[in-house]
């Protein structure tokens, strides 16, 4: 336990922000999965609504520091190859 009243806030602070990351990284994940699941099967308008869309939460969740870079523009390039098919 915290001694210092600074360590007690740290601590809440901690795990306020890590609910918070959790629930962002679940939101992400649940969007990627139904994008991954529908894309297939979208218009083009619809494909390239939905691209510029995952791309926006993706640039969005890497800048809060819950992916890094390199992993968000993978996933970008996955998107995008997806939406060509």
């Amino acid at each position: 336990m915290p001694h210092n009243k600074s360590c007690k806030k740290r601590l809440l602070t901690n795990k306020k922000q890590n609910e918070r990351n959790r629930q962002n990284r679940a939101m992400m994940r649940g969007k990627i999965k139904v994008y991954r699941n529908t894309v297939e099967q979208m218009s083009a308008e619809d494909k390239a609504t939905a691209v510029t869309e995952m791309y926006r939460l993706l640039d969005v969740q890497s800048r809060k520091g819950l992916m890094p870079k390199s992993r968000a523009s993978r996933l970008k390039s996955r998107m995008a190859a997806a939406a060509a098919k």
